[in-house]
């Protein structure tokens, strides 16, 4: 993981325009969250099992997750190589294909090291600075 030097962490906007313009840059809400935070995340590279992702963590300081109107402050954005698993699962559980909830594995290392590193932060750096100057963050009281 690589942390991504921006003026994000702190700023302050609405869940509905964030999830709308950074899904104009690419952007979608990632897996695992919840009401009370989660993460915009980007596929910088895809090559076979290897993915390197932007990722934009956020909490929600009002409301909830499941409404536009929910407000939200980010934290730091950082680099992540996420290595899949693409082999069988030696731990499938019975119970959990039966319901249907076996379809993603465990990755092989879900922090892989992070090669040519400059150019990914680079390169991450130019998608969090169109959002950050969109003018949608709410200024500081």
């Amino acid at each position: 993981m690589i942390e991504i030097k921006t003026t994000m962490p702190g700023k302050k906007a609405l869940y509905g325009d964030c999830r709308e313009i950074l899904g104009e840059h690419g952007l979608q809400l990632g897996g695992g969250w919840d009401f009370h935070q989660g993460h915009f995340d980007m596929v910088l590279k895809a090559e076979d099992e290897d993915k390197m992702y932007l990722r934009m963590p956020f909490v929600v300081v009002d409301g909830m997750l499941d409404e536009d109107s929910a407000m939200i402050e980010f934290g730091t954005p950082f680099i992540i190589n996420h290595i899949m698993n693409i082999g069988l699962d030696d731990e499938e559980s019975p119970v959990l294909a039966a319901v249907g909830l076996d379809q993603f594995q465990t990755p092989d290392d879900p922090d892989a090291p992070i090669p040519n590193s400059q150019m990914w932060v680079d390169d991450a750096e130019e998608v969090v600075s169109r959002f950050s100057e969109s003018g949608i963050f709410i200024a500081p009281y």
